[in-house]
């Protein structure tokens, strides 16, 4: 089995999906901003918040931007799901959204 030599690194995203990528970036940012020991990943999440800022239509990440961000969307969808399972009818709706946004995200990143 061949491996691909480079991986590309370029993704379109929708007006709403950016919108939720952003407004992730942007509160992992604020919640690793407090930790000194975090000072490279406040700055790839800062950078990645530049680019989707951007009006391109086609976002290029680097393999750093890329990893960390979908280790913690990974990461933030395993702990929606045990908040789902463990949580009522009203609660389940609200984040049943949020999470289906997030798996269709990271379906993006691994095709």
């Amino acid at each position: 089995m061949k491996r691909k030599l480079f991986k590309s690194y370029e993704f379109e995203f929708d007006k709403n999906q950016k919108k939720v990528l952003t407004s992730f970036a942007k509160q992992s940012s604020k919640q690793m901003a407090t930790d000194d020991r975090l000072v490279k990943e406040v700055r790839i999440f800062d950078s990645i918040i530049d680019k989707l800022d951007s009006t391109e239509e086609k976002i290029k990440f680097t393999k750093d931007e890329k990893t960390k961000l979908v280790f913690q969307l990974k990461e933030n969808t395993k702990h929606l799901q045990k908040t789902m399972e463990k949580s009522w009818f009203i609660k389940k709706w609200f984040y049943k959204s949020m999470y289906n946004q997030y798996l269709n995200i990271l379906n993006i990143f691994e095709e």
